[in-house]
């Protein structure tokens, strides 16, 4: 996945094949974004493209396959084109010719149903204008508009920008700073970055790198320093930091070197409270105390990544799990967006990594059939607070109704 990509808005495009939808992407990104062709089922597997659209900035166009495709083959890829709701922030469905049937009207109730805000756009209206009956079909049952464009002579197409803003502003997308909140001009933020084999080679991981962006965003003064520093420089420099943000899987020694009167939380605290169900992550975290003998965790990766010894989801994490509850767990780990292999009825616990590089509507739709069925659910660095006895303080700078 593209760097930064999983803080841009996700736009799906949907239609049935050869309504145009290639090209319209190829005119809203101004490049050969799609491959167009008359030939129907041309876009196969949903393509991502990340693009500048001026005026709505930097986004994530996806082209998706023909929903009308009733062939073998075709039930599949419509199949995969239904899976992409799962990600996109907002819809455009693309209609032409005055097709509008059971397909379109089957696809704008499962936006209704997964509340994406969504356009209806018809295009080619250069060479057929769109019947009276559509539109007022749409404006009863949907109390929709349908924006008339035409793709190939790039017409009205800055008046669907305007309404892609519109829904911009509707939608869960988030770019909210993750010390929102928390700090304020002039503070002294440290962030703690142990380097240990998990560490890229030569630079930080995404977090920490937001982190330091974010800070400086608030007008804050900002020190990096390893956990292997962080004493040192406590005691060398008399700094008071208004907080102190540390990798979680340090929470235990950085916890008991940070006095007690400077706040201390996560980056992946952090990432939970901005993209993650927070609420239902701090309600979750204590159920890991009912955990038994052969329960079953599992725990959701957002990223894909070779494993080390030392690598926090798949090795250090079940191993403080078990040695936290004293019992035999199984644990299950899915990476990137993957389906589970199981019933998530199978889990007793599931938890969540940060989700530095999935947006936050694609790491809450992860987490609903978890919640849905009533499954605890927590994050990573408040899971591993919680087993060092810090979970409390790890949330207190969240609990605060006035900077102070």
């Amino acid at each position: 996945m593209a760097k930064g990509r999983e803080n841009l808005t996700h736009i799906g495009i949907f239609g049935r094949t050869n309504t145009g939808k290639s090209t319209l992407i190829n005119v809203l990104s101004g490049q050969e974004t799609a491959i167009v062709s008359p030939i129907p089922g041309t876009t196969t597997d949903p393509v991502k493209k990340s693009i500048e659209i001026i005026g709505l900035g930097n986004v994530v166009l996806i082209d998706t396959a023909g929903i009308d495709d009733i062939s073998k083959l075709g039930v599949q890829r419509v199949n995969k084109t239904l899976q992409t709701l799962d990600l996109i922030d907002i819809a455009i469905l693309v209609i032409a010719d005055n097709i509008f049937g059971e397909s379109e009207i089957n696809l704008i109730n499962k936006f209704i149903e997964n509340e994406i805000p969504y356009l209806i756009v018809a295009n080619k209206t250069d060479i057929v204008k769109v019947d009276l009956k559509i539109k007022d079909l749409v404006s009863n049952q949907f109390e929709k508009d349908i924006i008339s464009v035409s793709s190939l002579l790039e017409e009205n197409i800055s008046h669907l920008i305007d309404k892609l803003i519109s829904c911009k502003r509707e939608s869960a997308y988030q770019n909210t700073s993750l010390l929102s909140g928390i700090v304020k001009h002039g503070d002294l933020v440290l962030l703690v970055t142990p380097i240990d084999s998990e560490a890229p080679e030569g630079r930080l991981i995404l977090p920490q790198v937001n982190l330091i962006r974010n800070s400086l965003d608030s007008g804050c003064i900002t020190i990096v320093v390893r956990d292997s520093e962080l004493e040192e420089f406590l005691n060398s420099y008399q700094l008071k930091p208004r907080i102190v943000i540390t990798d979680s899987q340090v929470f235990g020694k950085v916890s008991k070197i940070v006095p007690d009167d400077i706040l201390l939380t996560g980056f992946s605290v952090l990432l939970a409270r901005q993209k993650g169900d927070f609420d239902e992550y701090i309600k979750g975290t204590p159920k890991i105390d009912n955990l038994k003998d052969g329960d079953r965790v599992l725990l959701l990766e957002s990223c894909t990544h070779t494993s080390s010894c030392e690598d926090i989801g798949r090795v250090k994490i079940p191993a403080w799990l078990r040695k936290y509850t004293g019992k035999k767990l199984e644990f299950d780990i899915v990476a990137g967006l993957d389906s589970l292999n199981r019933d998530i009825h199978d889990y007793s616990l599931v938890i969540q990594c940060g989700g530095c590089v999935i947006t936050r509507r694609q790491l809450i739709n992860r987490l609903k059939k978890a919640k849905d069925a009533g499954i605890p659910i927590s994050n990573y660095g408040l899971a591993i607070a919680y087993m060092h006895g810090i979970f409390e303080r790890a949330v207190k700078p969240f609990n605060l109704n006035e900077l102070g």
